[in-house]
């Protein structure tokens, strides 16, 4: 384990360029960095598992020649380099041909995530201005209902069976065309990735991902995640999203290292098994999902217990109850990571750097980047005292984001990237989340970030989610509301309401025990599973105004 101090106080982007993709930012190829360099024989790229138990396991050498006829279906389709082609797809062998034949022809690919309906479909489509986009039979239908969709490439059955008329078929393009395809040379500021955000706080916008970015990503998965040879690895998140995408396909297989598909439900005895099957040691996902291994109780922490190394957790912040019970239960450490889809991760408790551990913090600046927190007037703020988490652009060379693509950008103040989290230093050099700037609670004259009270309440047994708002209050402002998810063994009641209560109470603060609680049987959440409070917030608003 490197010392994080002296990782930072060394780092130089120069020699990390180097080291990793040759040094040469005017002539890069993502394909290159992520199949044909590692190409060699035998070495795997994939282990993919179907939801019917199908397995199959890809080279990288066989992924580089699938990627050649994937360029060169592109190239006869007049596809130019810098061109969009989106995928709406599941996690197959054809999503990564997809992905590496479009940065092979140097054009650039789109994520669509598959639980998405037609608008969301179209307005992506159209903002990007997609040339092509690849799907399946389980999501064909959506792109009837998507108004001026691109050419469609569909993945059939055997021999293309059920390909809609007037769609390619995506295996028999590939049984045609030939399996070779130079790779078309970029520069290291041209776009690989068309990506969305994920519209936490508003409309989904499009941004450009260089390739420059691959050496971040590339960092994150050393330095964070410490991702070893010897690893299996398995990220749960999927493609369809920034944290899937980067980290697990980009990152990965940047580094030669195999990458796991999972295409089937989530459930705590899948991921069981999935794990036991393929030796799983290195494991990334979300809060959510670890919450779900929770809840399933010793049938999940029994099967779990010793094999895991290291696990990370990226999307939301990372309650101290999951902590607790990945050490206890399954005697391994979890780690909080903090990002964007516009920063990738650049805020980490870091499995393969030493640095002290803060309870609840999200850790440390990733090497590279420079992550402070500012007040209004942009003055970095001490321990202590709370204010908005950014990004010193000035001193952070892995940083990559320039901006919106065709969308103003309001989030560049002086030499800082403005995230919109609120944050507070910690007196050991860490930061800790406090949450979305916007979900931040005025109660009688304190300010009560919702994350502390969540996690409160997750550390209660009957508690399996929460989220936690402020609720207009004319006399304190405002007052903290609790939606509260059960698990199966509890019921709703006003006593169980009043236990919570008390436990928020006792475990936090006078002022910082939900006033009400609401027992739901969801929570709204984003498609990459990051819980909507403004959704609740404007429930309870428009509860008051009628």
């Amino acid at each position: 384990m490197r010392d994080y101090a002296e990782t930072m106080a060394g780092f130089s982007y120069a020699d990390t360029i180097g080291s990793q993709l040759d040094g040469n930012l005017a002539s890069m190829n993502a394909c290159i960095e992520c199949c044909d360099r590692h190409a060699l024989p035998g070495r795997i790229a994939l282990f993919w598992e179907g939801r019917d138990g199908s397995a199959e396991t890809y080279t990288f050498a066989q992924l580089q020649a699938l990627s050649a006829r994937f360029a060169n279906f592109l190239r006869a389709r007049g596809v130019q380099p810098g061109d969009r082609v989106a995928g709406l797809l599941p996690r197959t062998p054809e999503l990564l041909a997809t992905i590496l034949g479009t940065w092979r022809a140097g054009a650039v690919y789109q994520p669509l995530f598959t639980a998405f309906g037609p608008k969301a479909i179209e307005h992506r489509l159209q903002s990007s201005g997609a040339k092509l986009v690849v799907t399946d039979g389980g999501n064909r239908a959506k792109l009837d209902d998507v108004a001026g969709c691109p050419e469609i490439m569909t993945v059939g059955g055997a021999k293309g069976r059920g390909i809609v008329r007037g769609d390619f078929s995506f295996w028999a393009e590939m049984d045609r065309q030939p399996a070779a395809f130079a790779p078309v040379m970029r520069t290291g500021d041209d776009p690989f990735l068309m990506m969305f955000t994920s519209g936490t706080t508003g409309p989904a916008k499009p941004l450009q991902v260089p390739l420059k970015a691959i050496a971040a990503f590339m960092g994150y998965m050393r330095d964070a995640i410490d991702l070893r040879p010897e690893d299996a690895f398995w990220n749960l998140a999927d493609p369809g999203w920034a944290y899937g995408l980067y980290y697990a396909v980009t990152g990965p297989l940047a580094l030669g290292h195999p990458t796991t598909f999972y295409d089937g439900p989530f459930s705590a005895e899948s991921t069981c098994r999935v794990i036991d099957k393929y030796g799983i040691t290195n494991l990334a996902g979300s809060p959510t999902a670890y919450r779900l291994l929770i809840a399933g109780g010793e049938a999940a922490s029994g099967p779990l217990r010793g094999k895991l190394r290291a696990v990370s957790s990226a999307g939301e912040p990372l309650n101290p109850e999951v902590i607790r019970w990945f050490a206890s239960e399954l005697g391994t450490t979890i780690h909080d990571h903090y990002g964007q889809t516009e920063l990738g991760m650049v805020l980490c408790n870091h499995h393969a750097l030493r640095h002290p551990v803060h309870p609840g913090a999200a850790g440390f600046s990733s090497p590279g980047h420079r992550v402070v927190v500012v007040d209004d007037e942009m003055n970095e703020q001490p321990p202590g005292s709370p204010g908005t988490l950014a990004v010193d652009m000035s001193q952070s060379p892995m940083c990559w984001f320039g901006g919106y693509h065709g969308t103003p950008t309001h989030s560049f103040v002086k030499q800082y990237y403005l995230t919109g989290d609120s944050a507070e230093l910690n007196p050991d050099g860490s930061i800790s989340f406090i949450g979305r700037a916007d979900d931040v609670i005025t109660t009688s004259g304190y300010r009560v970030g919702p994350f502390d009270v969540e996690s409160a309440l997750i550390e209660h047994p009957a508690v399996v989610e929460t989220a936690v708002i402020g609720k207009p209050d004319p006399e304190r402002t405002e007052i903290i509301k609790a939606f509260v998810v059960l698990g199966p063994r509890y019921a709703p009641s006003p006593e169980l309401a009043e236990e919570l209560r008390l436990h928020v109470r006792n475990r936090l603060a006078a002022h910082a025990y939900p006033r009400e609680i609401e027992f739901v049987a969801e929570l709204p959440k984003t498609p990459s599973g990051k819980v909507q409070r403004f959704i609740l917030r404007n429930q309870e608003k428009a509860k008051l105004a009628s």
